[in-house]
């Protein structure tokens, strides 16, 4: 998930919550505050009561009235206690009444805040429910709410319109530099351009990146530069001592000890020589200085291929099966043929006598498998450099090289091992 939509989830989320809380808080308070009012205006209602009593000590005359409502009756002296409550309102022909609520009769109830109170005339002991109407408190409630809900609306609209067009813009500059950075190639000697921006957080990431892609590409150079010069260097004392050792076998008659030694030395200036060209080869690979793209018929490569090691497969008692289709691929013959001698060499190299070798040729893949050992090798490790069994005589590089050949070819190697085969599958 982004962070722009993670941060605007976040905040819808955050600001969904805080309207209803504060939504609810403001119709309970506002309500409150009419309810408030309203016990005033019967307070008053009360006091015009007692003022009227003892001035005229008699009960004031009962009217019907839209706006209020006072019922006296006869109870026991002392036995009403003063206290508002929710009741309802007799409505009488109200024409505002009538008109919010044409499906109700004239003659209606409806919800009404009352104080019941008590009045003494003379000898008698009366009763007073003083009652009137909530309807247009509760009216003007709805539209108090209705007017400040549609303003936190159109501003909740508002604000999110203007972070969505706000961040996007806040951070195009970091898409820029991460698109940069998806474009970056270490072997390419343009330098991350720098991106303009207000913004501090940003500027600062700007020159880390821009600082650490100089600092990688000086030392890539560097380490690119002292491979390179190695192994030029090994070169010439490796083919001086294979000559003086050719020269050595030749020239006299050694002891059984004696041509041990030397067949052993001969063996491991072998080996050297072969690692140095690998690594010589594998580096040429990574700085891409081996791509010449052509159109190759992989079919007829793989076919003369096998034809090759034809003799080897009899040597060993291996049986080898295939099942090729006609593929086209562009790349380059040379690092193709290194590939498809790697995984060949390494099926032959590490199976056992009489085993089996099946190859196959797929639009889709090549595929690669033998027997050998009863064990899947380390996935996390076959295509390490220089990782290899006790058992091989390879330099360790055959399957890094092959990595790497697939790596620039936008091809992927992958291992698996099933059945007692061991695979290696190219996809394309």
């Amino acid at each position: 998930m982004k962070l722009i939509a993670r941060y605007n989830r976040v905040n819808l989320l955050t600001t969904i919550v805080v309207m209803l809380i504060t939504g609810i808080v403001y119709y309970q308070v506002i309500s409150l505050i009419l309810i408030k009012q309203l016990e005033k205006n019967l307070q008053v209602e009360e006091d015009e009561i007692y003022e009227y009593v003892d001035l005229n000590h008699h009960l004031p005359q009962v009217f019907k009235s839209n706006d209020q409502q006072i019922t006296f009756t006869e109870a026991k002296p002392g036995s009403v206690e003063r206290h508002f409550i929710n009741t309802v309102y007799h409505n009488f022909d109200n024409p505002k009444y009538a008109k919010r609520h044409p499906h109700r009769d004239d003659d209606e109830y409806e919800t009404g805040r009352g104080l019941i109170t008590s009045v003494t005339v003379g000898a008698k002991y009366y009763k007073v429910l003083i009652v009137v109407s909530t309807v247009e408190a509760e009216d003007l409630i709805q539209i108090i709410f209705g007017i400040t809900a549609g303003v936190i609306l159109l501003l909740f609209v508002t604000l999110y319109v203007t972070n969505r067009l706000l961040l996007n813009r806040l951070w195009q500059p970091f898409y820029d530099l991460l698109k940069e950075l998806r474009l970056f190639d270490i072997t390419d000697s343009k330098d991350i351009p720098l991106e303009k921006t207000r913004i501090d957080e940003f500027e600062e990431l700007n020159q880390a990146i821009i600082g650490m892609s100089t600092r990688v590409k000086g030392d890539y150079k560097e380490l690119k530069t002292f491979t390179e010069n190695a192994s030029h260097e090994l070169l010439t004392p490796i083919a001086v001592i294979n000559s003086k050792m050719d020269t050595l076998i030749q020239t006299d008659t050694f002891t059984h000890k004696q041509s041990k030694l030397l067949s052993d030395l001969y063996g491991a200036i072998s080996k050297l020589t072969r690692l140095n060209q690998s690594l010589l080869l594998l580096v040429k690979i990574e700085n891409r200085l081996l791509e010449r793209n052509e159109h190759i018929d992989l079919k007829q490569h793989i076919e003369e291929l096998l034809i090759q090691f034809e003799e080897i497969f009899l040597d060993k008692e291996l049986m080898v099966s295939s099942d090729l289709v006609e593929k086209e691929v562009v790349a380059s013959t040379y690092l193709i043929d290194i590939l498809l001698n790697n995984l060949l060499g390494n099926a032959i190299r590490h199976n056992h006598a009489g085993g089996e070798i099946r190859v196959k040729l797929t639009s889709e893949a090549l595929i690669v498998q033998n027997t050998g050992a009863t064990e899947a090798l380390q996935h996390d490790q076959i295509f390490t450099r220089f990782h290899k069994s006790t058992e091989s005589e390879g330099s360790g590089l055959g399957l890094t090289i092959s990595r790497q050949i697939c790596e620039n070819l936008n091809f992927t190697l992958n291992y698996s091992y099933q059945s007692s085969f061991h695979t290696f599958t190219v996809n394309f």
